[in-house]
């Protein structure tokens, strides 16, 4: 595994990237997606306002290929996840899987389905029935699905469990006798046990001792190789995204906010957002020379419930003036390939540059030396 030689940003390369066409269909297509969870208050229980989770997402996802979703806690990525694998249902948007339209297939319409998109949940000790056996476990989508694989489920099942690096001989063990890395290997084995096409992975290591958090992105890796595999991945550790991804979208606040080629968003991050999360990255080197550039974004994010007007960061951006507090950028290509949502977006010509300073925005003194 080589290391990258951008001195601002240590982080750990992919050995090699999935030659992808942009003129391949996607596999994933995903337009104007919302999902706004209803507040009821009363005995009458009416609606008084709604949390405004994810506000209109369009993005795509191509065969072979692993799209990163980054983004602070609360920004949405998890209810993304969801809405994706038609585990939640969608307040308005279109959901297209292989070109069919799934956003409101209902559960008998969805099953069949369900056999080419899994997904891997964040905690492995709360995904697993603990009155259940591995066994049991991993042959669960066996039985939903009402299919015999060759050589029958047990043989089947301890394939599954060498694929992930674990003993077969371990078939009937229960999750309690296992590591969190083990039993994310046995949720990774379940997910993949109907030959999926699309692995949605929800921080498949944050809840991991960093320990083993590497040898379990490089186990996801591996199989993508072998399997041929499509990935969505959530995550917050910006090194664990740039290690597995080959394009990266960030969120912020319900919306994407950028989405680009992994290497292009590291080395020239265009929205302020990606800026100021890639500016906290630590450097493992104290005596290197280069000093990075430490942006610190003042406050809390917003609340959900009642996000800014115009663009959602402009309360925290040290860039805002007064076009982003009234109209909201749309997530519109730059030349260099970027998609961005910002009025002035960096290293690129400002969208709006006759606008003056935001009151309030963010200044100068928000930014400092790390």
């Amino acid at each position: 595994m080589s290391e990258t030689k951008d001195p601002d940003v240590t982080i750990p390369e992919q050995a090699s990237s999935s030659p992808l066409s942009p003129s391949t269909e996607p596999l994933l297509k995903v337009s104007g997606l919302v999902k706004h969870f209803p507040i009821k208050k009363g005995v009458l229980q009416r609606q008084v306002g709604a949390v405004q989770a994810v506000d209109g997402l369009d993005f795509d996802v191509r065969p072979g290929e692993t799209l990163g979703v980054v983004g602070e806690s609360g920004c949405g990525k998890s209810t993304m996840g969801r809405l994706i694998t038609r585990l939640l249902e969608p307040t308005s948007g279109k959901i297209e899987f292989e070109g069919q339209d799934i956003t409101h297939l209902g559960t008998a319409r969805m099953r069949p389905l369900r056999r080419d998109v899994q997904m891997i949940f964040q905690d492995p000790y709360s995904s697993l029935n603990p009155r259940h056996t591995v066994g049991t476990i991993i042959s669960a989508p066996f039985k939903l699905q009402n299919i015999t694989p060759e050589g029958g489920v047990k043989r089947e099942v301890q394939r599954l469990l060498e694929l992930v690096g674990l003993n077969p001989e371990h078939y009937n063990r229960y999750p309690h006798e296992f590591s969190g890395g083990q039993r994310q290997r046995i949720g990774i084995a379940r997910a993949l046990a109907l030959k999926p096409k699309l692995v949605v992975a929800d921080e498949p290591v944050s809840a991991l001792d960093v320990s083993i958090q590497a040898q379990v992105v490089n186990l996801l890796d591996d199989l993508q190789d072998e399997l041929g595999l499509t990935y969505v991945i959530i995550a917050h550790d910006l090194s664990v995204i740039r290690h597995v991804s080959d394009r990266i979208a960030v969120m912020y606040l319900g919306k994407i906010v950028e989405l680009a080629d992994r290497k292009a968003l590291y080395e020239a991050p265009m929205h302020p957002y990606t800026k100021a999360l890639l500016s906290a990255v630590p450097v493992p080197d104290p005596r290197s020379k280069h000093k990075r550039e430490r942006i610190l974004l003042k406050g809390d994010v917003p609340s959900p419930i009642s996000p800014p007007t115009g663009c959602r960061f402009h309360t925290r951006c040290w860039k805002a003036t007064e076009i982003c507090t009234t109209r909201e950028p749309a997530l519109t290509t730059l030349k260099t390939g970027h998609q961005v949502a910002c009025h002035h977006p960096e290293n690129a010509p400002d969208q709006a540059p006759e606008s003056g300073p935001a009151a309030g925005s963010a200044s100068a003194g928000d930014i400092g030396k790390a």
